[in-house]
């Protein structure tokens, strides 16, 4: 079972998410929130695999919330703002996976939430764009021994579709490779990149968040 948590200052689209999650047999909506502030107070006390959040909410935004909850559960943004700075910022914050209202149904809601709670990183096609505008901007000087510019030609080309959403086996479907391979190849990326996991890893590489010191 699924447990998700979710956040949107309009009470109205917060009960109608929950509604539809609630027709899902492996999805449990263990509490909703208002503002980033109380859902991270909800969040401490429900322990959510996954949380559903929207950017733009009184007292505490979206985005200043998704750093401490994605310290204890996946994030996913829910908002109608598909802005390049707002996108970056979420990924940067922590956030897994960003859908935009009106680009998904609610089986496709429920297959994201599964997907991002089985690892994966989500992201609507109205988002892409603005992830392959930052991957075009990407830091870093050939002669770094670590971070983005490190990767070799067939890790960027990783990089870039795990930094789209892409799973392992789908990574080895596109380039013909066994999942095993792929995993060595991502684990690379991380040592290289100095992250944790795909999040890390796509915020890292997208510039957008802060190098670990060395």
């Amino acid at each position: 079972m699924i447990r998700v948590l979710v956040v949107d200052d309009n009470p109205v689209i917060r009960r109608g998410i929950a509604a539809l999650l609630d027709e899902a047999d492996d999805v449990k909506v263990v509490g909703e929130a208002g503002d980033g502030r109380e859902a991270i107070r909800v969040a401490g006390e429900s322990r959510p695999d996954v949380v559903l959040l929207d950017v733009r909410m009184p007292v505490m935004d979206g985005i200043e919330a998704a750093r401490p909850l994605s310290e204890q559960a996946r994030v996913m943004m829910l908002t109608y703002t598909d802005e390049q700075e707002r996108v970056l910022a979420a990924i940067r914050a922590g956030a897994s996976g960003y859908l935009v209202h009106g680009q998904f149904d609610a089986d496709d809601l429920v297959a994201r939430i599964r997907e991002l709670a089985g690892g994966d990183t989500v992201l609507s096609p109205a988002v892409i764009g603005t992830v392959f505008e930052a991957l075009r901007r990407t830091p870093g000087s050939p002669d770094e021994a670590d971070g983005p510019a490190s990767l070799t030609a067939r890790e960027r080309e990783i990089m870039n579709l795990i930094a789209q959403g892409l799973t392992n086996g789908e990574i080895a479907a596109r380039f013909v490779l066994s999942e095993k391979t792929v995993k060595n190849h991502v684990n690379r990326i991380y040592s290289k990149l100095g992250a944790g996991n795909r999040a890390q890893a796509t915020a890292l590489w997208l510039g957008t968040a802060p190098r670990k010191p060395g």
